[in-house]
């Protein structure tokens, strides 16, 4: 598990903006541009689905850290509930369903946040 040390899983399941804006964006960008680490996976699940997919400037946030190297996830089964899939998708994230994904996360011994 030592080889995974420097690849970290974000997961953001907040409905709320703040959060969105200054903590998991934030901390997801400055991560990739200061290279603190050096993989870096940002899933987006539960409520955050919704609010992305109706928030013009957090997606345009969402393409300057997909543009700097993050990779980008998100849950099918949630961006179904809310109706998003298609506009997540046309982000440029990679629309999944997750259980399995995130379980083998954990097996490799990725860091794992959760906001």
């Amino acid at each position: 598990m030592i080889e995974n040390k420097d690849k970290l899983v974000i997961i953001w399941s907040s409905g709320d903006r703040e959060v969105a804006l200054k903590m998991v964006f934030m901390y997801t960008l400055n991560s990739k541009l200061y290279n603190w680490w050096d993989d870096i996976t940002l899933i987006v699940w539960g409520p955050s689905t919704n609010l992305l997919s109706t928030d013009y400037e957090l997606q345009e946030y969402i393409q300057k850290i997909r543009e700097n190297g993050v990779k980008l996830e998100a849950c099918k089964t949630c961006a179904d509930m809310y109706g998003v899939t298609q506009k997540l998708s046309n982000l440029g994230i990679d629309v999944k369903f997750m259980g399995i994904p995130l379980t083998q996360y954990i097996k490799e011994g990725r860091k794992i946040i959760t906001f």
